[in-house]
């Protein structure tokens, strides 16, 4: 099991250089980085968020988590992460999601809402070719995109639905739901291998990203979770949390990774849930022994 921190979704950018340098230093496998353009709070772009980790990092690899892919024209998406990957030294890793929480933010980029999956099936296919050097089709024509010299860069699918499994099995090397249950990341990558297979494609593997709740007591990490995810996504999550967020103390969150990477979630992107102001505190105490209790044998 690898474990990854994700990094906060913030328009303040000055404290992410050093945020970054130290994940790294205290031994996360990879960074991830969200974005939006309008979400109901200030939120970063990945591209950018990720290129300042980049300069303050030499090891750690760089995950977007996730773009989103149908509002970006395709080839713009591909140069990004193609300039991502080179400007890190071969570490960016792309991850996908079709979006669609807000309507609003659609109706800002000039994209309709309502084809967002196709649009985003259709970009996979620009992307993955740009990014292995080979042609694209441009107004039906194969063309030739300038491409940079990169390196393999794994693409993620992001999402929790039958329809983002199956996308992971035509165009994906990870499926990374968020706010599931382990049973459904079992069931979520059945389906992805089944559609790999199908495509004659090589295997899918699993990641999560896994909001996670640490605190002093079980209950105490629960109530931090609900307040803190219904400020996120403006709606009550009382229900959802015991089943699909991992809560309580360090050992408890720990044990609770375990269950997802037995379900096959071979990477878990730790998305700390903490009180405003406080991510900087958490990594640093709460990260260093997530880190700490994961390494220990058995």
């Amino acid at each position: 099991m690898k474990v990854g921190l994700m990094l906060p979704a913030t328009t303040d950018a000055g404290g992410l250089p050093a945020l970054a340098a130290r994940a790294e230093e205290l031994g996360f496998a990879f960074l991830g980085a969200g974005e939006h353009v309008l979400f109901g709070s200030p939120t970063s772009n990945a591209f950018v968020t990720l290129a300042a980790a980049a300069a303050a990092t030499t090891r750690i690899r760089l995950l977007s988590a996730v773009t989103l892919l149908p509002l970006y024209p395709p080839a713009l998406a591909a140069k990004m992460a193609a300039t991502l990957d080179g400007v890190s030294g071969g570490r960016f890793e792309l991850g996908v999601g079709v979006g669609g929480e807000n309507p609003a933010e659609f109706a800002a980029c000039g994209v309709p809402v309502s084809g967002r999956g196709r649009r985003t099936d259709a970009a996979l296919d620009v992307v993955r070719a740009y990014l292995a050097g080979e042609a694209v089709a441009v107004e039906g024509e194969p063309t030739r995109l300038d491409p940079l010299p990169v390196g393999p860069v794994p693409v993620w699918i992001g999402g929790r639905t039958e329809a983002s499994m199956r996308r992971a099995g035509r165009a994906g090397d990870v499926w990374m739901p968020y706010l599931c249950s382990p049973d459904r990341v079992t069931r979520g990558l059945r389906v992805a291998n089944d559609v790999a297979a199908e495509q004659g494609r090589g295997p899918v593997t699993g990641g999560l990203l896994a909001w996670s709740a640490v605190a002093g007591s079980r209950s105490e990490a629960r109530t931090l979770a609900v307040g803190t995810l219904a400020r996120i996504y403006g709606q009550d999550m009382d229900r959802i949390v015991d089943a699909c967020v991992p809560y309580g103390t360090a050992d408890d969150v720990v044990a609770r990774f375990a269950e997802y990477a037995d379900a096959g979630a071979e990477q878990i992107l730790y998305a700390p849930l903490c009180d405003e102001g406080g991510y900087a505190a958490v990594v640093e105490e709460v990260g260093a022994a997530l880190l700490t209790r994961a390494r220990r044998p058995g």
